[in-house]
């Protein structure tokens, strides 16, 4: 940063909802300010020097920072490069160095138990009194609980080990984000009509349950419905883990290209068939399943069941095969759903 900010502390990953009350009053401070809200993050987890233990990952830095953007509405998101003299470092050293000259913070925010400097030993009752001296604002932000429990990324990390996608999404406040380069495969899929895209899964992240989930595929400023299988593939002998969206209404050449998938619900385990075409009259049966994730949203949004929303048509671009939208009907009204840009609207009576 260049000019003064207010600045966010933390690792922020999954950017869930225990973030989110940090990362409003960041927003909220800076527009009564009249300055930026920035975040400041990390390129390396930094239990994974304090500890030597790796950590894995809700995302990538990229990710974390467009979900800040999104969500929350911050300016600029930082990313400090964690070594052993950054962890070494004395904290009044960090927060008068770095947070105060480099970054030019003239408010902090950080959650109740952030920790920093050497040893850790840089706290929020430390860094309060720090800023009180230097006529600097400060925010403490309190535990954000669900359920009666602490919501963290470590809670949420569990809940995708075990494959409760649904209980995930509760806790981050909004899909989990896999972003990726797509990359050359078998081409199997494409051999028993579910022409699937190949994900690279970057090394550092956690990887869900293995099995089938319910998603959004987001590429090109379009948001299609995707079934996505996570696993080793056992029924075609594969070996590696891999991350493949058989992306609905689509029917177009992704190699090369960044794909980010928006996960909402776990369908089933991951098991091994006895065929091919066995596999390919299982799978097809959860476009429906995938499909219903977005019209449970839409009944909630009009306050009705899903049994009340029928009469359901894709809706193709002009000229084009490809399907942008759906249209429905609701109380003899027609509504239209854009998959792009995620709107309902009414189009007739």
């Amino acid at each position: 940063m260049t000019r003064p900010c207010v600045l966010a502390l933390g690792f922020f990953d999954g950017v869930h909802i225990g973030h989110g009350g940090l990362l409003r009053r960041t927003r909220e401070t800076a527009d009564r300010l009249g300055v930026p809200a920035a975040a400041l993050t990390f390129d390396t987890h930094p239990d994974t020097l304090v500890s030597g233990h790796s950590v894995p990952l809700l995302n990538t830095p990229e990710d974390r920072a467009a979900l800040m953007r999104e969500y929350y509405g911050i300016d600029e998101v930082l990313t400090l490069h964690f070594d052993r003299e950054t962890m070494t470092q004395p904290w009044e050293r960090f927060a008068e160095e770095t947070l105060l000259g480099r970054y030019h913070a003239v408010h902090l925010v950080c959650g109740h138990d952030f920790r920093f400097g050497d040893r850790g030993a840089g706290n929020p009752e430390k860094l309060a009194a720090f800023c009180a001296q230097r006529g600097i604002g400060f925010d403490r932000i309190d535990v954000i609980e669900l359920d009666g429990a602490p919501v963290s990324s470590t809670r949420i990390r569990a809940l995708l080990e075990a494959g409760d996608m649904a209980e995930a999404v509760r806790c981050l406040g909004h899909p989990h984000v896999l972003t990726g380069p797509v990359v050359s495969g078998r081409h199997l899929g494409r051999t028993i009509g579910i022409p699937t895209a190949n994900l690279a899964l970057p090394p550092q992240l956690l990887c869900p349950r293995h099995g089938v989930y319910a998603a959004l595929a987001c590429f090109d400023g379009r948001r299609l419905p995707a079934v996505v299988n996570i696993g080793s593939r056992p029924t075609v002998g594969g070996t590696h883990v891999t991350v493949e969206p058989w992306i609905l209404d689509f029917d177009g050449d992704l190699y090369g290209r960044t794909l980010r998938l928006e996960f909402y619900t776990f369908l089933r385990p991951e098991r091994k068939f006895d065929s091919l075409d066995e596999l390919r009259g299982f799978d097809a049966s959860y476009i429906d399943d995938t499909r219903s994730q977005i019209i449970r949203q839409l009944a909630a949004r009009l306050g009705c069941g899903e049994a009340a929303l029928t009469d359901f048509h894709a809706r193709k671009a002009c000229g084009s095969t490809q399907a942008v939208g759906f249209t429905f009907r609701y109380q003899n009204e027609t509504y239209q759903y854009d998959y792009k840009n995620k709107e309902m609207e009414k189009i007739n009576g």
